[in-house]
C-alpha cells in the first residue's frame, strides 16, 4: 500500500456506508480515486472490509 493504512480505508468505507448514498458493492472506484490504488487493490480492500465488518463493529 501507499501512504495510507488499511484502517484509514476502512474508516473511509464505514463513512460511505453510514452516509447510505451508495451500494457498497460499487465502492471500488471510490477507493481507487480516494487512495490512488489499482482496481484490483481497491477490490481487495473492499473485500477485506466486507469480510471483517461484523467483527470490527461488534457490540459485545
Amino acid at each position: 500500500m501507499s501512504s495510507f493504512t488499511k484502517e484509514e480505508v476502512f474508516e473511509f468505507l464505514d463513512g460511505m456506508r453510514d452516509w447510505g448514498g451508495i451500494n457498497m458493492y460499487g465502492a471500488g472506484p471510490h477507493i481507487q480515486e480516494a487512495f490512488g490504488v489499482s482496481r484490483q487493490e481497491a477490490r481487495n480492500l473492499l473485500s477485506e472490509w466486507m469480510k471483517t465488518f461484523s467483527e470490527r463493529h461488534s457490540t459485545t
